[in-house]
């Protein structure tokens, strides 16, 4: 066999990665015939069909998911490559940050602020999104490291590991007056935003709500703390928000914590990829010590 053409490997990669040769071909900024007129010359060299139809896409027979194992590992470990010579040639030391939405952004702010030295220049980049964007933006190494409300399964994930920074329960807040019945009965009395039930926070306050029996009024579903927030003061309503640092968000006086619940937790991960191991700021936030961020005491 002659020397194996890394670029017709490359094409056949692709394909594997988006399930088409259409979709490879707009990653790949060519037209589809000429992706499976390369496929093809592929296919030819070594002596095989890679490809079989299932629907309208393609999937890899065995040759080809024999061929596309090592591909993965080839081209995954090139870019691993140019990754850490593009954070050496740098003048600052560049950190690409997702951020999944439905966190609060204080909690995060501190932190993301382990990853920042004074003896260090760092370019760090911040992205939002939900946490299912963001685990697919890592895998094409477009993000050093995610912050997340959930962990990722590594024996599932292969390549990508995650770490707990930490825990903290939630708190009910509303304009004054406050609700006449005590918590959680109060809840009852006016309508509720929640974050959404996308998020794990979300998920696990429906599940409680659902356990206690009570008949609550949803209102709406938000991500952003900010407009949840807003959204409450114009309505009326009850809104959610971390115990921690509530007294920081909301400082005016017609804002008010009505109840406290520490059943439900709001998880704070990062997930990061094999290759990110010896990226410094990585580094330093999975190795520092957030027990006095999360675990911080607080007056009822």
């Amino acid at each position: 066999m002659n020397q194996l053409n890394f670029n017709h490997l490359y094409y056949f990669w692709q394909v594997c990665k988006t399930g088409s040769v259409v979709r490879a071909a707009d990653v790949l900024c060519l037209t589809p015939q000429t992706v499976t007129g390369q496929i093809k010359a592929l296919e030819e060299q070594l002596g095989g069909v890679l490809f079989r139809r299932q629907g309208r896409g393609l999937v890899p027979n065995e040759l080809g998911q024999l061929v596309f194992r090592y591909a993965d590992r080839m081209f995954m470990l090139s870019q691993e490559m140019l990754d850490i010579v593009n954070y050496r040639k740098e003048s600052h030391l560049l950190f690409d940050v997702g951020v999944a939405d439905a966190l609060s952004k204080p909690l995060v702010s501190k932190v993301l602020e382990a990853a920042v030295v004074a003896e260090e220049k760092i370019h760090l980049r911040c992205f939002e999104s939900t946490h299912e964007m963001l685990l697919e933006q890592l895998s094409q190494h477009k993000l050093d490291m995610i912050v997340s409300d959930c962990p990722i399964d590594s024996t599932q994930q292969e390549g990508l590991f995650s770490v707990k920074l930490g825990e903290c329960p939630i708190s009910f807040w509303c304009n004054a007056p406050l609700p006449d019945r005590p918590f959680p009965a109060c809840l009852e009395q006016r309508r509720l935003l929640i974050p959404g039930r996308r998020s794990m926070l979300g998920r696990k306050l429906l599940n409680w709500i659902h356990s206690q029996g009570l008949q609550i009024d949803i209102l709406g579903e938000f991500d952003d703390a900010a407009l949840m927030k807003a959204f409450g003061a114009q309505n009326n309503a009850i809104f959610v928000a971390p115990t921690l640092y509530g007294a920081e968000i909301y400082r005016d006086d017609t804002i008010c914590e009505i109840g406290r619940l520490e059943a439900v937790m709001e998880e704070y991960h990062v997930i990061f990829a094999e290759r990110m191991i010896q990226h410094p700021a990585v580094q330093r936030i999975c190795n520092r010590d957030f027990s006095a961020l999360f675990n911080a005491k607080l007056q009822a």
